[in-house]
């Protein structure tokens, strides 16, 4: 290597620590405003759940209890931040709505039902948790069965926000986007539904199980867990219309054809987490 050349004044320089902070920052606060332009409700409630997530791990640190071998403030810190992004998202892919859309009637359906779902379930497991107590699977009497119930049917409630969106977009999305990424997203927002919501059915009905969980998130390495597929389908709402994003530069056609492609791949994956899942798989 040649000497001179790293003190050439044509050679690139490195971003100075405090230009690269300064530029996150910027973009930080860009995508906040615009979020907020986008659909202020459901910003509003997206960085209301994830600014819970201050006072739920300090909860977490204080209390030393635990369920199922976890701390009992872990599972609402999970939801509070999975229901954060899942609100986000969903108010980001509002702004591809041309301007006249976002005041039907029909939006304004589905960010209540999104805010009111969500926002039930979240509160749900955080008293659950403040008792004790478990949230899911909790049936051994009439009122916390019912609970159960109503929290199922709200997340049902909460993913077929998603189709809802889907339909909206597909009938007045902003043609200035490139079409692999409008592609992308309405194929994301029906599997989010399709796919979440199906093997959610299955999970209601089955708890998984205690044995060899990894951290944090807390699956069990050995089988029988269905929490994988779950949140597989749960968040194709994001990992689809990035790789749209991803592709949008390349020729239509060939874009169109990558986007059909990482949705087969992304599906194939879900199957193999939901057999992976079923019981009596190893």
């Amino acid at each position: 290597m040649n000497p001179t050349a790293a003190s050439s004044p044509d050679a690139p320089r490195p971003m100075p620590r405090h230009t690269a902070r300064r530029s996150l920052r910027t973009l930080f606060a860009a995508t906040v405003t615009e979020l907020f332009r986008r659909e202020r409700r459901l910003a509003l409630f997206g960085f209301a759940l994830l600014a819970l997530l201050v006072p739920l791990a300090l909860a977490g640190a204080l209390d030393e209890r635990t369920l199922r071998g976890a701390n009992v403030w872990l599972k609402p810190m999970k939801f509070a931040l999975s229901l954060g992004l899942f609100a986000l998202t969903t108010a980001w892919f509002v702004g591809h709505l041309l301007p006249a859309a976002r005041r039907l009637r029909a939006l304004d359906w589905i960010v209540w039902v999104l805010i009111g779902s969500a926002g039930f379930e979240l509160a749900y497991i955080a008293l659950q948790a403040g008792l004790g107590r478990g949230s899911h699977y909790n049936v051994g009497d009439p009122l916390h069965a019912a609970l159960y119930g109503l929290m199922g049917l709200g997340a049902l409630s909460l993913t077929a926000t998603q189709p809802a969106l889907a339909w909206l977009l597909l009938r007045h999305a902003d043609p200035r986007r490139a079409p692999a990424y409008r592609l992308a997203v309405l194929i994301g927002l029906v599997l989010t539904f399709v796919l979440g919501a199906g093997v959610g059915g299955l999970l209601s009905g089955m708890q998984p199980p205690e044995t060899a969980a990894l951290p944090v998130i807390g699956w069990s390495l050995a089988g029988g867990d269905l929490r994988p597929a779950h949140f597989l389908g749960i968040h194709a709402q994001q990992a689809l219309p990035l790789v749209g994003f991803v592709v949008a530069g390349v020729k239509a056609r060939s874009a169109s054809h990558k986007v059909w492609a990482a949705a087969a791949a992304y599906l194939l994956l879900f199957l193999a987490a939901l057999a992976w899942g079923l019981p009596g798989r190893p």
